[in-house]
């Protein structure tokens, strides 16, 4: 996978300041890969409960639900991008309500 450079002002445009940006991003990064994970164990179920019958054809089933999820771009790659496009909404907590 090759590596994609991002310009600092770019990503730091989009929040407050760089910070800002890097804790929504990574904030979104890990919604994306909890979906992830929940869709990997969905997929992966029925599998685990035909295990039984034939040990090969579940392996090679498996191994190919592993490859589709290991094509997909990565959370932070995608978490990074969607800041970049204006896809993520956000807002900063007030002083406020954290008391």
């Amino acid at each position: 996978m090759p590596i994609k450079p991002i310009e600092i002002e770019e990503l730091e445009s989009k929040a407050g300041n760089i910070y800002e940006a890097i804790v929504v991003s990574a904030k979104r990064a890990r919604q994306i890969n909890d979906e992830q994970k929940i869709e990997y164990n969905q997929r992966l179920q029925p599998l685990l409960e035909k295990e039984d019958d034939d040990e090969n054809v579940v392996s090679k089933d498996k191994m190919n639900i592993s490859l589709d999820f290991e094509k997909r771009s990565k959370p932070t790659d995608r978490g990074i991008d969607e800041l970049l496009n204006d896809e993520i909404e956000f807002r900063a907590r007030s002083e406020e309500s954290e008391s």
